[in-house]
């Protein structure tokens, strides 16, 4: 994946943001807050931080490709970089990209969730 998919494939999910920050890499908020990162990569390298469940950063940090999130990780928290992908990883990255929305959108107040109308029960109308 570019950046130019990997903004395009954020900016298609619900109620983001777009910051060019931090040395010029492609980061995308939901509600203010940071669900992904497209940069930080070496030699120019396209590379992607995401925020992961528990489970989810147990498995990726062994897999080829993948790596506790420069930063995030050594902090505590359970974020995921793909430093070394290729097209086989993009649909898997586009779960990962999707997941971590869900997981920063929860972490909203209920109120902002529903300004955002995000994580909305039907049932609760």
């Amino acid at each position: 994946m570019n950046y130019q998919r990997f903004n395009q494939f954020c900016a298609s999910l619900p109620a983001t943001t777009y910051v060019q920050q931090w040395g010029g890499s492609h980061v995308w908020k939901v509600g203010g807050k940071v669900f992904a990162i497209g940069g930080w990569g070496k030699d120019q390298t396209p590379a992607f931080t995401f925020k992961t469940s528990i489970l989810n950063f147990g498995f990726l940090s062994e897999v080829e490709g993948y790596k506790p999130a420069p930063y995030f990780a050594s902090r505590g928290m359970k974020w995921i970089q793909l430093y070394d992908g290729d097209a086989a990883k993009d649909q898997d990255l586009h779960y990962y990209l999707s997941e971590s929305h869900r997981l920063v959108s929860l972490g909203l107040t209920k109120i902002k969730q529903k300004q955002l109308d995000l994580n909305q029960n039907p049932n609760d109308s």
